[in-house]
């Protein structure tokens, strides 16, 4: 089974709400409960994220679209990545820089 419970649950809910059992607002209440809690990730781990995609600091802030001195202060841990930082983080870590160009 390819499927996790949350998925399958999900499937069910948004085939509820389609049919008209499910108003919208409960719809958009049951979507913010199934995402995924961010991940933090230590000035180490974002380091080894852009080694990891062969980026240098430069790029790696192009493709974030954040400045080069943000990504410095990140691998230095004098600054923490917060709100979508941190998503397109996790993305890059799971998907790779690609996925983003």
């Amino acid at each position: 089974m390819d499927k996790s419970i949350l998925d399958t649950i999900h499937e069910t809910a948004d085939r509820l709400h389609k049919a008209g059992v499910m108003d919208a607002t409960t719809m958009r209440e049951f979507d913010a409960l199934c995402l995924p809690p961010v991940k933090k990730y230590t000035a180490a781990q974002i380091k080894q994220i852009r080694l990891y995609n062969k980026a240098s600091q430069a790029v790696f802030a192009v493709h974030l679209n954040i400045s080069l001195s943000t990504i410095q202060k990140w691998e230095r841990g004098q600054k923490k990545p917060n709100g979508a930082s941190l998503k397109l983080l996790d993305l890059v870590d799971r998907k790779g820089l690609e996925f983003m160009a």
